[in-house]
């Protein structure tokens, strides 16, 4: 090996002087004889390649980082010690935190108050007779807000009571999500209609009328949440159109009396519905009805 790379190192230093003598020549110089490179002192120093333990010597290429064994590689998912609740990791603490991300807007819609509030400030938006106006950014903005206010005590007892003892280890997974739904499975049964339930335990094949509100099942208090939020919603929907539909009637009849069939209805009701609704805090006085109509 070591006498190749000498022949190696000589053969570049005799191309590299030839070509010096060939640009040389180029430029007018004395022509170049090969025969001189064997007078040039040229010497060779040898390079010491490394070995192995064995006496061989490694190439260039050869990979020499240590191999890791496929034993030593080990993986654990392990949420603490081996005795009593277990601390979770921060990697099971970051899937918990994304995966509730995900069913976020599903938990809102289901297990809040969100579902009235928003029905019932579209509706009343319909009943004005304005398309786009609020945009569904404020409707939905405000009725999230609303919604904050309204399961505050319940979000705050929630975690109080679930989420807080969990992470610090002092209670079982299964025992958190328990004490974590206690707080909304109590709002939803406070506000769950008698026919709702009934109708959803009859379905769920629930003879037996729950002794408490523990006692039922989420997957059968859920919907039933949901259909009487949405009756609810409706029903003071309703009560919202009444005032604004006398208007438009009474404008239409006065606008036929008058003999001005060619102008819309809505042209003129429209800055009348608008007044009302200003003149009687219209915003203010739905949105007291909506906070004060839900029990605890």
């Amino acid at each position: 090996m070591k006498q190749l790379v000498a022949v190696v190192l000589s053969l570049t230093a005799a191309i590299g002087l030839a070509s010096g003598h060939v640009n040389a020549q180029d430029a007018g110089d004395d022509a170049f004889d090969l025969s001189e490179l064997a007078g040039l002192p040229i010497e060779i120093a040898a390079i010491e390649l490394p070995t192995t333990p064995q006496g061989g010597t490694i190439s260039a290429l050869e990979d020499t980082s240590p191999v890791i064994e496929s034993d030593d590689l080990t993986f654990s998912v392990d949420l603490g010690g081996t005795e009593g609740p277990r601390v979770p990791s921060q990697s099971v603490v970051l899937i918990i935190l994304i995966t509730l991300l995900a069913v976020a807007p599903s938990l809102l819609i289901m297990l809040t108050s969100f579902t009235r509030i928003v029905i019932v400030f579209s509706l009343l938006r319909n009943a004005l007779g304005l398309g786009t106006t609020p945009p569904n950014q404020i409707i939905v903005g405000l009725s999230l807000f609303l919604t904050l206010f309204i399961m505050g005590p319940t979000l705050q007892e929630s975690y109080d009571e679930g989420v807080k003892p969990f992470m610090d280890g002092a209670i079982e997974q299964d025992v958190a999500f328990d004490a974590a739904m206690s707080p909304f499975r109590d709002f939803m049964s406070a506000n769950v209609g008698a026919g709702e339930l009934e109708l959803m335990l009859g379905a769920a094949s629930i003879d037996e009328p729950p002794a408490t509100p523990d006692d039922i099942p989420l997957r059968a208090l859920i919907p039933a949440f949901i259909l009487s939020e949405l009756k609810t919603a409706f029903l003071i929907g309703f009560i919202v159109f009444v005032p604004f539909l006398v208007i438009d009637i009474v404008t239409s009849a006065s606008l036929m009396s008058l003999g001005m069939m060619m102008m819309p209805p809505p042209m003129v009701s429209l800055p009348l519905k608008i007044l009302l609704l200003v003149m009687v805090d219209g915003w203010v006085l739905i949105s007291e009805t909506l906070l004060t109509g839900f029990n605890f």
